[in-house]
């Protein structure tokens, strides 16, 4: 029972008796504050007579002692009271009183601290003072100068007439500019504020003008990166939401193409665009899509990277479930298949919901190439899909546990290499994949002008120098490269990192069980495939669960027989071409000839 006791005590927590307790020192305004707090409380306790010693111990002293936690909690939903109670006051509405408008407007942005906000009175008609509010580099100061400080400040005429017909005259006589919103709380001033926009206060008015001011530097539109093709459009995506939305509407010319903003980020408040088009797209997927962004709850989502984690139906699944891509034209060519597109503020790339497992091998230059040759390109891509995953694996396998398999001339051919190597086949795969690995992450990490250059020497040299070496097998050198090469083909990046990882996988499973351990690993694997969804369609459709075929998923059909959508996100509107696609075959009967 005593050894029994000693380990149940081991292994049970005990309230500590005699807490060591740490000290977190105070700067000089908080020290001040709690005196003086501290000071009214004893005062106030010492008048009721309900001072004790303990209460006196506890006093601040520029110190801070840990709470418990009953207490903490306490306090904290205390604090979520009064901050709920604070926020349902009218107080975020702004005020008539300009001075206090202003006043408001210091204390939100930390000024004078903050240096990069610039507030700026002026004289609206020589005779209603007014201030406007911008941050300097993000508005364009000659929009300021020219369309909104000039017109107000050397107008003649000015409507005195009553607040609402004040903010009217401004609007429709003064402010030469595209764009003028009215808004009445602080909440949503500071927000468009730190979007660029100028903010306008006046004198006796509770409504503020926010004028589309925008002029930060942003990058030219340039060619995709990840996504360079032969055939099609040479322009990505760039790192301006604004001008990504204008490249998709460049591309689909139509009235039903919705763009819905929404802000994610409880202190970035960066903004994301959810584009779709309206009687082609299924409603519930578009309010799926803004479930999920709505319901983020999290200071701080820099660009799609981030988002895309938050809102995947299986963030620990190997494989991506949310398509990227920083092509335009591929993007227009989703929203017309009823996709939904998220593109986020800060990144060059746009997002597509739902996908399915072989967009991830489709590319956009398919579509400008006659169907034959983008039909060839995709079995390419899926021989390189199986090449990069199984090959150091079935090579494991088979000259471990199956050599019967292996033609005599090869066995000897393999054997004779492996003669003076001292390593075991899976270390010598290893070392070699790891190289590998290391020699393409340094080849992305330096200047982009010796980055292939090196990549490539080190490769040659590093292949060369390890089997002069003996320390590998020349046809490991061989497996090794086109295990590479298979994976580089593939047109989607986060594919690619899923088969780097997997091929790892299946090393190890062929290194313990030849191709039984292959065997389970394709059946483990692909069963967990098969039960991944996005968004609510299953990963592996049409293959599983079968559906009606599409004529573009493998085999890419001709342009003229792509004459229905694809049926796995069940749109509105199901045709997407006339059941005679090419008329000109017709007669002038209308026959076919």
């Amino acid at each position: 029972m005593t050894i029994y006791k000693l380990i149940k005590d081991l292994f049970t927590y005990k309230e500590p008796t005699n807490a060591e307790q740490f000290e977190l020192l105070e700067d000089e305004t908080e020290r001040t504050d709690l005196a003086s707090q501290s000071a009214q409380d004893i005062s106030s306790q010492t008048s009721q007579g309900m001072v004790s010693d303990d209460f006196r111990f506890r006093t601040p002293r520029g110190k801070k002692y840990p709470l418990h936690v009953d207490q903490w909690n306490q306090e904290r939903k205390q604090e979520t009271n009064i901050q709920s109670e604070s926020t349902s006051l009218p107080k975020n509405r702004i005020s008539k009183d300009l001075h206090e408008n202003r006043r408001r407007i210091q204390q939100e942005f930390n000024m004078p601290k903050n240096t990069d906000i610039i507030i700026r009175d002026i004289k609206i008609g020589n005779s209603t003072s007014a201030f406007i509010v911008y941050v300097e580099g993000m508005a364009d100061r000659t929009t300021i100068n020219d369309n909104i400080l000039r017109p107000l400040m050397t107008a003649d005429r000015y409507d005195k007439s009553g607040d609402e017909s004040s903010i009217d005259y401004i609007v429709e006589s003064m402010l030469s500019v595209d764009n003028v919103d009215k808004y009445t709380t602080y909440d949503q001033i500071i927000l468009q504020i730190l979007s660029g926009l100028t903010a306008l206060f006046i004198e006796d008015c509770d409504i503020c003008l926010i004028i589309e001011s925008r002029g930060y530097e942003k990058r030219n539109v340039e060619q995709p990166i990840t996504e360079s093709v032969i055939s099609g459009p040479h322009e990505g995506f760039t790192e301006n939401l604004r001008t990504n939305l204008t490249l998709v509407r460049r591309i689909i010319r139509n009235k039903n193409l919705i763009t819905e903003m929404l802000t994610i980020g409880k202190t970035d408040n960066s903004r994301c665009g959810i584009m779709y088009i309206d009687g082609i797209v299924n409603h519930k997927i578009v309010d799926e899509v803004k479930r999920r962004i709505q319901s983020i709850d999290i200071d701080f989502v820099m660009g799609s990277g981030m988002l895309d984690q938050l809102i995947e139906d299986h963030p620990f699944a190997v494989f991506p479930q949310i398509l990227t891509t920083e092509r335009p034209d591929r993007t227009a060519s989703f929203l017309m298949e009823g996709k939904v597109i998220i593109i986020c503020d800060g990144t060059p790339y746009a997002s597509v919901v739902p996908v399915t497992f072989f967009h991830m091998f489709h590319s956009s230059e398919d579509t400008f190439m006659r169907w034959q040759f983008g039909t060839f390109l995709r079995f390419i891509r899926l021989l390189a899909f199986a090449l990069a995953m199984f090959l150091p694996a079935f090579y494991i396998a088979l000259t471990l546990y199956h050599p019967e398999m292996v033609p005599t001339e090869l066995l000897l051919a393999i054997e004779s290499s492996r003669e003076k190597v001292p390593f075991p086949v899976i270390v010598e795969i290893l070392l070699m994949e790891v190289s590998f690995e290391l020699l393409r992450e340094s080849g992305v990490r330096v200047p982009n002008v010796i980055g292939q250059t090196i990549g490539i020497i080190g490769a040659l040299i590093l292949g060369q120098s390890a089997v002069a070496a003996n320390l590998v097998s020349p046809i490991l050198v061989i497996i090794v490269s086109i295990t590479g090469l298979g994976n580089s083909a593939m047109p989607n990046y986060n594919m690619a990192v899923a088969i780097r990882i997997l091929k790892f996988l299946f090393i190890f499973l062929a290194s313990i069980a030849g191709f039984y351990g292959l065997s389970v690993g394709i059946f483990i694997v692909g069963g967990l495939a098969c039960s991944m969804k996005s968004f609510g369609i299953p990963y592996f459709t049409p293959i599983s669960p079968k559906t009606k075929i599409n004529p573009d998923v493998v085999i890419r059909q001709p342009i003229w027989r792509q004459t229905m959508r694809p049926d796995t996100t069940n749109t509105l509107n199901k045709r997407r071409a006339g059941k005679t696609v090419r008329g000109w075959i017709k007669d002038k009967g209308g026959n076919k000839k």
